[in-house]
C-alpha cells in the first residue's frame, strides 16, 4: 500500500513527486517508458513563459506566473541550466496593433512584471535580426530559456534521493476504486498484470491523462494530441537572435518562435496540427517546411542549410483550453494533473508544490525534518573554466577523455550519467544527461564508444544495449558464426 502514485514521469509528474517528498508520505513514480522525460517533456520549446498569454483567471495564467518566479531559485537549487534572455512578441501587421496591446494589458492582469510596447528604432536596437516589417514589439523581461531534459531529470533525482521510488516500462492499463469515500483506496494494474494499491493517485499521464481520469470520473475529459514540428540549428546560428522571440498567437497556439537554446544552438518551431494517434511524433516534410516559412517572417536569416536535426512532439491539449488540476469532484484521493500543454514547462514546479499540499492535506501527512532540497549535476567540462577542468582530470582522468567531439563530452560525464540515481540504461538517457550525440554528427562518432561503456557500466550483453530501453536494441546478430565480429 502506497500513500501516493504518481502516473507519468514528465516534467509535471517530477515536480509533483518531487515537492511530495517533502512530506512523510511512501510515494511511488510509475512510468510506461524507459527513463524519465521521454514524452511530452523532451520534445518542446524549451521556453520558460513569462506569462501574458493566458486568460486571466485560469490554470494556465496563475501556474506560469507562479512557476516562472520559481525559477531562479530552483536552478540554483537543483543545479540545472535556465537563463533570463527575455521575450519579444513581434507584430507583423498594422491592423493586428490592439491585438498586442490587448496582450499586454493581459499579462498585467496575470501579474507579469515589466512588459512594454518596443516601437520604432529600439526594436532593431533589442534584436538587430527581426524583419523590417515588424510593426511593434511586446518586450517580455521575465522570459527565460531551460534545458528541459535537465530539469526533469534533476527534479526526479532530487525526489529520488528523498525516498520517492520509480519503476519504469511500467504501463498502467487499469484504474479502479475500492475503500470508501472517507478512506479511498485506488488500485491500478499495469501490463503486465501486477497490482498496486494506493490512498492517493495523480494523474500526469500526458496525452494519455483523459483515459484514467474517465475510467474513474463521470466528469469527462477530452484531450487531443497536437503535434508541433521543430528544427534545431547548428550552434553556428545560435546567435542569430538573443531573445525568445514569438509572433502574435493564434487559435492554435503561440505560434512558430525562434530562440537560442541554453546549450547554443538556435531553436525553430513548432507547427500546430490535431492528431488522434498519441504517438504521431513523426516529422513531416510539409510540417518542416512551413517551420521554415514562417520562422523567417520574423527574422529573414534564418539559415537553412544549418539544420542538424528535427523533431516533433505531442502537446496534451484539452477541450476545455485549460490545465485540470486538483481533484476530482466524485473521486476522492484522484487528482488529476491533465491538459499540461503549454505552458506546462513553465507552470510544472507551481502545480507540483500546489498538488503535494492539496495531498498532503487530505493525508495529514507531516512534514519531513531530514528533506534534502538541493542536487549537484554532472559536470560538464565543455563549460568548465581551466582550474575546474584541472580538478576534474585530478579527480578522474575519465573527465579529460571526449567520447562525443561535437560536444565536448568526456568518458567521466558519460559515467557519472550511468552511476548516479535513476542513471541513464540507453543511449537516448546519455544523450538527455550529457548531450552525447546531440551536436553536429548526431551520434554518428561516438555512439559505439557510449554502447561500450553502457556495456561495462551495466554488465548487458552488447544486444542488449539499446537507443530508447526495450525494443529499440541497436545490435541485432552476429557475423562470421560464434567468434565473429559484430
Amino acid at each position: 500500500m502506497y500513500d501516493v502514485i504518481i502516473i507519468g514521469a514528465g516534467v509535471t509528474g517530477c515536480a509533483v513527486a518531487r515537492e511530495l517528498s517533502r512530506y512523510r508520505l511512501n510515494v511511488l513514480v510509475l512510468e510506461k517508458e524507459e527513463d524519465v522525460c521521454c514524452g511530452t517533456s523532451k520534445a518542446n520549446s524549451a521556453v520558460i513563459h513569462a506569462g501574458h498569454d493566458a486568460l486571466p483567471g485560469t490554470w494556465k495564467a496563475r501556474f506560469n506566473v507562479e512557476g516562472n518566479a520559481m525559477m531562479d531559485r530552483l536552478a540554483e537549487e537543483l543545479d540545472f541550466p535556465f537563463r533570463r534572455n527575455e521575450s519579444l512578441v513581434v507584430c507583423l501587421e498594422e491592423e493586428r496593433i490592439p491585438e498586442l496591446e490587448a496582450l499586454l494589458e493581459r499579462g498585467r492582469q496575470n501579474g507579469v512584471e515589466g512588459l512594454r510596447i518596443v516601437t520604432g528604432p529600439e526594436i532593431k536596437e533589442l534584436e538587430p535580426s527581426l524583419s523590417d516589417e515588424v510593426k511593434e514589439v511586446l518586450y517580455c523581461p521575465t522570459g527565460g530559456i531551460v534545458c528541459p531534459f535537465l530539469m526533469t531529470v534533476a527534479l526526479a533525482e532530487n525526489a529520488f534521493e528523498n525516498g520517492t521510488a520509480f519503476r519504469f516500462n511500467r504501463t498502467v492499463k487499469a484504474v479502479s476504486a475500492a475503500g470508501t469515500a472517507d478512506r479511498p483506496v485506488w488500485k491500478l494494474t499495469d501490463s503486465d498484470g501486477e497490482v498496486y494499491e494506493t490512498r492517493c493517485v495523480v494523474n500526469a499521464a500526458g496525452v494519455y491523462a483523459d483515459l484514467f481520469n474517465n475510467m474513474v470520473s463521470a466528469h469527462k475529459l477530452t484531450i487531443l494530441p497536437r503535434r508541433g514540428e521543430y528544427q534545431l540549428l547548428d550552434k553556428k546560428a545560435g546567435s542569430l537572435v538573443s531573445h525568445t522571440v514569438f509572433q502574435l498567437p493564434g487559435a492554435s497556439g503561440k505560434g512558430v518562435l525562434v530562440t537560442p537554446t541554453v546549450h547554443g544552438n538556435l531553436l525553430v518551431g513548432p507547427t500546430a496540427q490535431e492528431l488522434t494517434d498519441r504517438e504521431a511524433v513523426n516529422t513531416t516534410a510539409e510540417g518542416l517546411a512551413e517551420v521554415m516559412e514562417k520562422g523567417r517572417r520574423s527574422v529573414p536569416s534564418l539559415p537553412a542549410g544549418m539544420t542538424i536535426t528535427s523533431f516533433a512532439g505531442l502537446r496534451a491539449s484539452e477541450a476545455g483550453h485549460d490545465f485540470v488540476v486538483g481533484e476530482a469532484p466524485d473521486a476522492p484521493g484522484f487528482f488529476n494533473c491533465a491538459g499540461i500543454e503549454s505552458p506546462g514547462l513553465s507552470a510544472a514546479p507551481a502545480i507540483g508544490v500546489y498538488l503535494a499540499d492539496l495531498i498532503a492535506a487530505r493525508l495529514q501527512a507531516g512534514v519531513r525534518e531530514d528533506v534534502r532540497r538541493t542536487r549537484r549535476g554532472i559536470p560538464c567540462v565543455a563549460q568548465a573554466s581551466p582550474e575546474e577542468q584541472r580538478e576534474l582530470f585530478a579527480q578522474d582522468p575519465a573527465y579529460g577523455n571526449v567520447i562525443c567531439r561535437c560536444e565536448t563530452v568526456t568518458e567521466g560525464e558519460i559515467r557519472n550519467a550511468i552511476r548516479r540515481p535513476l542513471g541513464a540504461r540507453s543511449l537516448d538517457g546519455i544523450k538527455r544527461r550529457t548531450r552525447a550525440g546531440m551536436g553536429r554528427c548526431q551520434a554518428g562518432f561516438c555512439t559505439p564508444k557510449v554502447m561500450e561503456i553502457l556495456q561495462e557500466e551495466l554488465g548487458l550483453d552488447p544486444f542488449a544495449v539499446s537507443k530508447h530501453g526495450p525494443g529499440s536494441e541497436l545490435l541485432v546478430r552476429q557475423n562470421g558464426g560464434e567468434n565473429g565480429t559484430i
